[in-house]
């Protein structure tokens, strides 16, 4: 008898235990990480939130309400409470546009990159944002380089815990440049420190455009020096890279067809990426043959000794 007592306490209690888990795993799927900016302006840190709702709209108006209210650790404040104001929001198709104010540009270099981190970090959890582009009074945001900072995703910012503005990598990349006919590809490692705020993609983009080192013989730009990145995004294994009309321009007796290979070339070379789509000011050119590219080793050579 007191063995049948024991075990019914138990077998209730296992139950209430198994209650207690589910629920606090469901509490847990409707709790977001909001990240703020610290007072010295320097890193970034998540605070949870349980959300209120779980209507898709309303969760986008909680958590722009809770980048907008200073936490209650004083060393950090929200991101939408720095001096700017947002004018507007449009979410279509799982690409979020937020429009602010000219105070933006007011903000520090350094601080700018640390709202745009919290904001994206923290929007992009919701399923229904894939993407997020800042504009000014309807314009789009320029950065520091004065190139255009373009669609967002968490990704590029997935390196940056902590010390986003001071933190640099040494990184080894294989970048494909033209050999002397400007028919062929030869490829070559570079070493080089760069800063963990860059997308290692764009990275990679931007050194094609610089060009090959001076201290290597053999190897010519393949890709118009003038060329302007407007931005590089990566998804489901696909690179897109949206570049300016004077990447169509060919230097060096470089065809188009070699520019474009020489940055899919060196783009795949990155774990992360199996295709590249290159874009032409936000559109696919009439004179390419695809939509997207994959390797290419027919047109890589070696370099002669």
């Amino acid at each position: 008898m007191v063995r049948r007592i024991w075990f019914v306490i138990l077998l209730a209690a296992g139950i209430l235990l198994l209650g207690a888990c589910g629920q606090e795993e469901e509490e847990k799927e409707n709790v977001y990480q909001v990240y703020c900016v610290s007072n010295s302006e320097t890193r970034v840190e998540m605070h949870a939130v349980e959300m209120t709702t779980s209507e898709p709209e309303e969760q986008l108006k909680e958590l722009m309400r809770c980048l907008s209210t200073n936490p209650e650790k004083l060393e950090y404040k929200a991101p939408f409470a720095m001096g700017f104001q947002v004018l507007n929001t449009e979410l279509k198709e799982g690409s979020l546009v937020i429009n602010v104010d000219a105070a933006y540009r007011e903000l520090p270099v350094h601080t700018e990159v640390l709202v745009r981190a919290a904001i994206v970090r923290t929007l992009t959890q919701l399923p229904e944002v894939k993407l997020i582009m800042i504009t000014v009074e309807g314009e789009q945001l320029i950065d520091s380089k004065g190139n255009a900072v373009g669609w967002m995703n968490a990704e590029q910012f997935i390196n940056n815990d902590g010390n986003e503005i001071n933190t640099y990598e040494m990184v080894r990349v294989k970048l494909y440049f033209a050999d002397e006919s400007g028919s062929k590809l030869i490829a070559a490692y570079r070493e080089k420190h760069y800063s963990t705020n860059t997308l290692l993609e764009r990275f990679v983009v931007e050194e094609l455009i610089a060009g090959p080192s001076g201290q290597v013989d053999g190897l010519y730009p393949c890709v118009n020096p003038g060329t302007k990145v407007i931005n590089v995004t990566t998804k489901d294994g696909i690179c897109y890279v949206n570049l300016d009309e004077n990447f169509l321009t060919v230097v060096n007796n470089v065809s188009t067809d070699v520019s474009v290979y020489a940055i899919t070339n060196s783009l795949v070379e990155l774990s992360t990426i199996n295709k590249v789509q290159i874009l032409i000011n936000g559109e696919v050119p009439s004179q390419f043959s695809t939509s997207t590219f994959e390797r290419n080793l027919d047109i890589v050579t070696t370099r002669e000794q």
